[in-house]
């Protein structure tokens, strides 16, 4: 006679709705936020070689994409802006022009669909000639400096209209200058989300190709972003923001960091998001187009993933695609 374990863990799979009554964790359109890269060029969609699906937007068209969002069902697009390289200097001044490209857009997304959450990032990177996220002078990124630009930067946008300040640079102290700056313009309702851990990871180039500072960045950015090997200065990391004011925090990039997700959400029980760069984006859909894999099971697949590690939100290229499946899902 054969025995049998008592408790058999496959019992309740075998049926669609006692799998799922058992499920732990659950995907919908609220957990995601659509990454949107913004552009001040003439042409209405400009397709990005490396991120096949995604393109670059102008406002007009970044508006149907926001209307889209809200009809999924999807709260929030975050905004990252590709500018014509003769704005571009040293010190990313065009970040605090008013009229400039991204809060052109924010106000343009508020008016018509003031429902929608309107998320921006604050660094410099898109702005310098050189391609990094501050400052440089004698080849060395100056934090300081660099930190009262995001601080500007940031009341800039929150005059546009936008609900989140992202601040992505890295540089210390930048989370509690943006929130004085915003403090003391009256904007105390604006949030804002950190970037708390963000690594100097290879997962960055197609993006780097999208905003245009793949051909002009000089060196690296591991004076400033974290070294892939640490975990425990994530942390470290995430308590500074925190107690500088930041009301939601993230790590990025996304998969390869699923640990550090959960180790902060264990840690801290903040609202906490996770950025699915580029570059994972690019993974899945270059295997996908090969037929290596299933698109659909593996990007709804990647997406829990981040859940079930801890995420609130999810930053991804893969938002509208997602949404619109789980909708058809239910």
């Amino acid at each position: 006679m054969t025995h049998y374990p008592q408790m058999r863990l496959r019992r309740p799979r075998q049926h669609s709705w006692s799998r799922n009554l058992v499920r732990e964790t659950t995907l919908t359109p609220h957990d995601l936020i659509w990454t949107i890269i913004l552009s001040d060029q003439k042409i209405a969609r400009d397709p990005i070689p490396s991120m096949p699906g995604v393109e670059r937007v102008n406002i007009d068209e970044l508006v149907k994409d926001a209307k889209r969002a809200a009809s999924l069902g999807i709260p929030a697009i975050a905004l990252f802006p590709h500018i014509d390289p003769k704005l571009k200097t040293n010190n990313g001044q065009e970040a605090l022009n008013p009229q400039g490209i991204v809060p052109q857009a924010v106000r343009a997304v508020k008016d018509a669909v003031p429902e929608l959450g309107v998320i921006v990032d604050v660094a410099l990177d898109p702005y310098t000639d050189h391609g990094h996220d501050g400052i440089l002078q004698d080849g060395v990124i100056r934090n300081d400096p660099t930190v009262d630009m995001l601080a500007a930067s940031g009341v800039v946008l929150a005059q546009a209209g936008a609900d989140i300040v992202a601040p992505s640079d890295m540089m210390d102290g930048r989370v509690g200058a943006i929130r004085g700056a915003l403090d003391a313009a009256a904007f105390h309702d604006c949030m804002i989300l950190s970037y708390a851990a963000k690594y100097a990871s290879g997962f960055y180039g197609p993006y780097r190709d999208a905003i245009g500072t793949a051909t002009t960045l000089t060196g690296d950015k591991r004076t400033y972003q974290m070294d892939p090997a640490n975990s425990d200065e994530a942390l470290r990391e995430v308590a500074l923001d925190i107690a500088e004011g930041a009301d939601m925090v993230m790590v990025k990039p996304g998969l390869p960091y699923l640990d550090i997700i959960r180790r902060v959400k264990d840690e801290f029980a903040l609202p906490t998001f996770a950025y699915q760069v580029s570059g994972e984006y690019a993974m899945i859909m270059a295997a996908a187009q090969n037929d290596w894999l299933d698109e659909k099971r593996v990007i709804l697949e990647s997406l829990m993933c981040f859940k079930r590690a801890g995420c609130d939100g999810i930053l991804s290229y893969f938002a509208p695609r997602a949404a619109q499946w789980l909708q058809e899902k239910h």
